[in-house]
């Protein structure tokens, strides 16, 4: 269910009982836990000295630390990483108010409804929704070669909705226009209408008679425009990222919030966390300091890919502060995951 970095340590039951009180109390409170609090709420007949030398064992094993102004304990990236990964009982949400929240009506746009999972995803978790959009298959209609100077060219791409999308190419070869022309027309002639992955595997079979310089060319072609055009698809639409505003770990200070809200205006880490997620089955958990897809220590990313007709098109996802009730979380974008999927499908 969730993304691992590395497997976790065993703990024996006495230790994983503290451990999980210990991050339910902080995610609940935001306080460091101190021993005492410890024994009145684990449920463990365990005297207060030998409840300290349990929490110094986590502790020296990394997955609790100690803040200098306080005899408490918090846990680490690694202590939530073991308690998402092997302690968390995941709670039952009301699936009817995410089905009706993305139950299409007969009229309405693809858009609109990616548009009502990220705006579900933030109201149901009071953090930030995020959606990205369905990548489609990277088809074209025609490309063109323009010769700027000596080894630069433009490579315009038209796709078949007419759209046209350019790509700077940079060429060991100086070419002339009537070679440009030559590789243009073959391209078009015959790979017309095709998906770029389809055609960059003919390139490898069907070129072999042709000079070596302009089957590089072909291939740097194919490989710049399958990028122009996948690029102009990816979008990421995002709701409610003010919640975070309201959340202390992430708005402690202002280097903080810049940071945050630079995560979500230039939106590339964004992309790639995304793609990452979709390249896996389920919900994945990534926890701000143990993976630089999330730059902040504090934030962490739930994610889950979506489906149109059983095949993967997206990833969506709650961003909020590690300190958030995964219990909740998870079942949250699970559950929106397989009904956009569902709502998409019988689009």
């Amino acid at each position: 269910m969730t993304q691992t970095n590395t497997k976790p340590m065993q703990l024996e039951p006495r230790a994983q009982t503290l451990l999980k009180t210990l991050v339910e109390r902080y995610i609940a409170e935001g306080q460091p836990v101190g021993s005492r609090a410890l024994s009145k709420i684990s449920g463990l007949d365990l005297s207060p000295a030998t409840i300290r030398n349990i929490m110094s064992d986590l502790e020296e094993m990394g997955f609790i630390a100690s803040p200098h102004t306080s005899a408490g304990r918090v846990p680490t990236p690694r202590g939530y990483r073991i308690f998402v990964d092997t302690l968390l009982t995941v709670q039952q949400i009301d699936r009817n108010r995410v089905e009706s929240a993305l139950q299409p009506k007969s009229s309405e746009q693809p858009g609109r409804i990616i548009q009502n999972a990220a705006r579900l995803l933030s109201s149901l978790s009071h953090f930030a929704g995020v959606v990205l959009t369905p990548r489609h298959e990277s088809l074209f209609r025609q490309i063109e070669f323009l010769r700027l100077s000596e080894k630069r060219i433009l490579l315009v791409v038209v796709d078949p909705a007419g759209n046209v999308h350019n790509r700077l190419l940079l060429t060991d070869t100086d070419y002339t226009p009537s070679q440009l022309t030559q590789a243009a027309n073959y391209i078009n002639a015959n790979f017309s209408g095709q998906g770029f992955e389809q055609v960059r595997q003919k390139l490898q079979t069907e070129l072999r008679e042709l000079r070596d310089d302009m089957t590089r060319l072909m291939q740097a072609a194919i490989e710049a425009g399958s990028e122009a055009v996948a690029d102009s698809g990816d979008e990421v639409v995002i709701s409610g990222e003010k919640n975070l505003l309201s959340v202390t770990d992430l708005a402690q200070d202002m280097g903080s919030l810049r940071k945050m809200f630079d995560i979500f205006e230039q939106k590339t880490g964004l992309l790639q966390l995304l793609d990452v997620s979709s390249k896996a089955s389920g919900v994945q958990i990534f926890i701000g300091g143990e993976s630089q897809l999330v730059p902040m220590e504090d934030m962490s990313v739930v994610t889950a890919p979506y489906k149109v007709n059983d095949r993967i098109v997206g990833t969506l996802g709650v961003i909020g502060p590690t300190r958030m009730a995964y219990e909740r979380v998870i079942p949250i974008v699970d559950i929106t995951a397989k009904l956009l999927s569902s709502a998409l499908s019988h689009q």
